[in-house]
């Protein structure tokens, strides 16, 4: 059975490397998410008129929607050096004044997954930010003292797929927030059609449209489907993809017309079938398939409530009557496992 899981938005080392070369080097070249790019194009120029760094970013969405990717653009639109770490990785206050130290004036300074860093190595990040200064201690016990250490002026561009868990103080600290959504099939058709030039791939406007129309409204899951369908296209067909090829190869990775994969499938034949449209709690669900709470919540369960699948209430998750029609089950048809009375 093919991996269904190709479609998740987390990528892994050789996706990334992928991905990395199908990425715009310019804001003109960034599809979609317009708001953002006027937003951020008026920044960048003021900053470039003043000759200063720009402002620090807060970029918070969905996985996959290109924040890492404005982050190299910006300092490409600034002409300026770009850097990069993420908040797992800052694990002491030793590995952020390393790298702090070592900014140059004007530096992108990208950190990705920013909700994660620790309360100590976030409070030494509040000064860098507001004061460009970093404040080390020196000594220990009654004869300790602080040490105030300048920074240039740098432009800290912090990364989240979950704003709400960036505490107050340090989202203040950023001048400008700005929310990626997800994408319309128009944006990743274009964006598919793109890619598969860089590949030197030929698709038609319908084979594009096939792969853009099942990717979740994901730039990172169109251009792994193109991957896919290509590799198809090129061992069992001409070469070229079209709507019967892409079609074709998509539903041979199990990936509907919506972007459903085989959990996609469980989560909601749980909810639909076993309990009967629900409420049901997210445990439950996640018990029944053999999943993480948190990988459903985080990655699959917002997808399913954009389509309309699926509702979050008080006393549980509940299907849809969209749902229970798109996936052909009877509403009020008594549960499979549940025995009959005589």
């Amino acid at each position: 059975m093919a991996d269904s899981r190709i479609v998740s938005a987390a990528p892994n080392a050789e996706d990334a490397q992928f991905e990395a070369s199908l990425r715009p080097r310019r804001l003109a070249d960034f599809t979609g998410q317009p708001k953002l790019k006027e937003n951020l194009a008026i920044a960048i120029e003021a900053a470039r008129h003043r000759g200063e760094a720009m402002d620090h970013v807060l970029l918070y969405g969905p996985p996959g929607l290109g924040k890492t990717t404005l982050g190299s653009i910006i300092a490409a639109e600034l002409e300026v050096a770009f850097g990069q770490t993420s908040g797992p990785v800052l694990q002491k206050k030793l590995d952020l004044s390393g790298i702090l130290s070592t900014l140059q004036p004007k530096q992108v300074f990208f950190i990705d997954e920013v909700h994660r860093l620790l309360p100590d190595v976030e409070e030494m990040l509040y000064s860098a930010l507001e004061d460009f200064s970093l404040d080390i201690l020196i000594g220990s016990g009654p004869g300790a003292r602080t040490h105030s250490i300048p920074l240039p002026h740098f432009t800290a561009i912090g990364a989240t797929t979950r704003q709400g868990l960036v505490s107050a103080p340090m989202r203040g600290r950023f001048g400008l927030v700005l929310r990626l959504n997800p994408y319309e099939v128009e944006e990743l058709t274009r964006i598919v059609q793109r890619s598969a030039r860089l590949l030197s791939v030929s698709v038609d406007l319908a084979g594009a449209e096939e792969i853009a129309r099942r990717s979740r409204g994901t730039p990172r899951i169109a251009n792994r489907l193109l991957r896919r369908v290509r590799d198809y296209a090129q061992v069992r067909a001409s070469g070229e993809i079209t709507k019967q090829v892409a079609e074709t190869a998509l539903d041979l990775l199990e990936v509907d017309r919506f972007g459903l994969d085989e959990i996609d499938q469980k989560i909601m034949r749980t909810v639909l079938e076993k309990y009967r449209g629900g409420p049901v709690g997210i445990n439950t669900i996640a018990a029944s398939i053999a999943e993480e709470p948190e990988t459903i919540e985080e990655v699959y369960e917002p997808y399913l409530i954009q389509l309309g699948f699926i509702n979050r209430t008080p006393r549980g998750r509940t299907g849809t009557d969209r749902a229970f029609e798109y996936f052909g089950v009877n509403k009020y048809s008594p549960r499979s496992d549940q025995p009959g009375l005589f």
